[in-house]
């Protein structure tokens, strides 16, 4: 399983979404800190769902942050969050 569809089944699993996007942008940070030959160590996630509903933005980030910290650990150097509502 790639990188990017090990973030897209966790974040399925953690938060049912109504809408997930998840791209990778590795192609756009070559040469950066944390990138590396083969990519997928940047990424964009765009998730709608009822279970970020109520929390504040820290708050979103936090709870998408935890729930791919096994993905942050085996490699993964940047995530841009984008939260639309439901």
């Amino acid at each position: 399983m790639s990188v990017r569809e090990s973030i897209e089944q966790t974040l399925a699993d953690q938060f049912v979404p109504d809408l997930l996007e998840v791209i990778d942008e590795s192609d756009r940070h070559r040469g950066h800190q944390g990138w590396r030959e083969g990519g997928e160590t940047h990424f964009r996630v765009r998730i709608s769902s009822p279970r970020l509903e109520g929390l504040s933005r820290v708050g979103q980030h936090r709870a998408i942050n935890a729930a791919l910290a096994p993905q942050f650990r085996a490699g993964v150097h940047a995530l841009a969050i984008e939260v639309v509502r439901s």
